[in-house]
């Protein structure tokens, strides 16, 4: 079972040797890791910290998810078409 707390998108990248990540439900949270693996545990203590952060900043802390999803895509191309 994989514990997180917050849904969390993982994207390929042009660069098979790096995987960006982040949490649509965090905002400001974003990593980079060098498998899907690396990324999901990276992610999974990151969030505890960037929780803790908000917490000592006194800023919102989103309410966890129920059911978080993980998400594996291809890096979204902002800014681009396809012609």
């Amino acid at each position: 079972m994989i514990e997180l707390e917050y849904s969390l998108v993982i994207e390929a990248t042009k660069d098979p040797d790096y995987f960006g990540f982040y949490s649509p439900d965090l905002e400001g949270f974003t990593g980079v890791g060098h498998s899907i693996e690396d990324c999901l545990y990276k992610a999974k203590w990151g969030m505890k910290e960037h929780v803790e952060l908000l917490k000592e900043q006194g800023l919102a802390v989103p309410p966890k998810k129920q059911n978080p999803t993980i998400t594996i895509q291809n890096e979204e191309m902002v800014g681009t078409s396809s012609l």
